[in-house]
């Protein structure tokens, strides 16, 4: 759960499914601790809404550190002096670092380091299609040593170059023009 939306329809769907949340947070629900709980009638509606069920410690912690990570992306491109990954991890969950990442690459299939690199390139994908900065200037914005290596990043991840990446949306940027 993402966005303020997503939050109110998994409440709506607890409810649908005759339970009454007492709290609705990102990845994670909490009911009345003597409520007795179902999940063979909460799973189904969940997942026909498009959203996970998260049942275990692990797949909990995971979900939490994904969350934790989109929050250090804004932290990377704000802070004057930003932390390390590991060392915002570990203040934000007060465990070590090597056991976050051990849980998170058990039930991700994927290091911290691999995901998160997914999601800058994600972020990197937006600020190229908005075409308003260089390349040097993106790299720079999401902390990355040069141009170069943003550009060697994105390829691995893509499997695309930028430029392939900016041709690509060079007729939807037309069309869209075309119909304002």
């Amino acid at each position: 759960m993402v966005c303020p939306r997503c939050i109110e329809a998994v409440r709506t769907l607890f409810e649908q499914a005759g339970y009454t949340p007492t709290d609705v947070t990102l990845g994670q629900v909490q009911l009345d601790e003597n409520t007795p709980v179902d999940p063979s009638a909460v799973a189904p509606l969940l997942r026909e809404a498009g959203f996970d069920v998260i049942m275990g410690r692990a797949d909990q912690l995971t979900e939490q550190i994904k969350s934790a990570l989109i929050e250090y992306l804004e932290h990377l491109r704000t802070a004057r002096m930003p932390l390390t990954t590991s060392a915002f991890l570990t203040d934000r969950f007060a465990a070590t670092y090597s056991h976050l990442s051990k849980v998170f690459s058990r039930t991700a299939n994927l290091t911290i380091e691999k995901y998160l690199i997914r999601m800058k390139i994600e972020r990197v994908k937006e600020m190229l299609s908005y075409n308003e900065m260089t390349l040097s200037e993106i790299a720079e914005k999401m902390r990355y040593s040069s141009g170069q290596h943003l550009s060697n990043q994105f390829r691995q991840v893509t499997g695309r170059s930028v430029s392939e990446f900016r041709r690509d949306l060079l007729p939807r940027r037309l069309s869209l023009d075309q119909l304002g």
